[in-house]
């Protein structure tokens, strides 16, 4: 899809998220899309925070600060990055916090089933050549359901509804997440970081 004809499809698809309100999650919580014109990248995360669903912009919470660092990283600054690549999600609405009260609460089947159809769009429009699944729930979108250590650090070619991709993961930035603590999953991470910044800067 060339570039003018890829802008506008985005265009039309924002329009059209903006108004869905299929899980019916209350006032005020409305979808989050990325502004990304003419991305050949796509990252999918779980759902938007507190924080994304007031500002409307893609991980622009305490999540997304760890996220653009490690995007740093692999040369990219946020910006760029933001250019660069689609942000989406596995569902678009801040689903509300957890009843533990730390961190948020993972989306339900059923909402993630209403979401789907917003996800195979965006892949059929992007046509990615990388895709970024950042968290499990994003993952298993896309990859095996294995053991995060069997998963990041990897580089995949995976088919979906835009064609096919290099599927590179990397785990949940958010604070809630212990998983990135641990000093031989740093090293994945770090592997991870390296593979996509030859994926995206070649």
């Amino acid at each position: 899809m060339r570039t003018t004809r890829k802008s506008l499809a985005l265009a039309q698809h924002r329009l059209a998220l903006s108004s869905c309100q299929a899980c019916n999650l209350g006032t005020g919580i409305r979808p989050v899309a990325s502004l990304a014109v003419n991305p050949r990248a796509m990252l999918v995360g779980q759902a938007p925070g507190k924080v994304e669903s007031e500002g409307g912009v893609p991980f622009s919470g305490r999540a997304g600060k760890t996220l653009f660092r490690w995007l740093a990283r692999a040369g990219l600054d946020e910006a760029t990055a933001r250019e660069l690549i689609y942000i989406s999600a596995v569902t678009r609405c801040y689903p509300g916090p957890h009843p533990s009260g730390r961190g948020d609460r993972v989306p339900s089947r059923a909402e993630q089933s209403s979401c789907a159809d917003w996800l195979e769009s965006e892949l059929r429009i992007v046509r990615p050549e990388v895709l970024i699944p950042v968290g499990r729930l994003a993952i298993e979108r896309f990859l095996p359901d294995i053991p995060l250590s069997a998963l990041i650090g990897t580089a995949r070619t995976v088919k979906h509804a835009g064609g096919n991709s290099v599927v590179i993961p990397l785990p949940h930035p958010s604070g809630a997440s212990s998983w990135v603590h641990q000093s031989d999953n740093k090293i994945l991470l770090e592997k991870a970081i390296g593979l996509i910044g030859e994926a995206l800067l070649k």
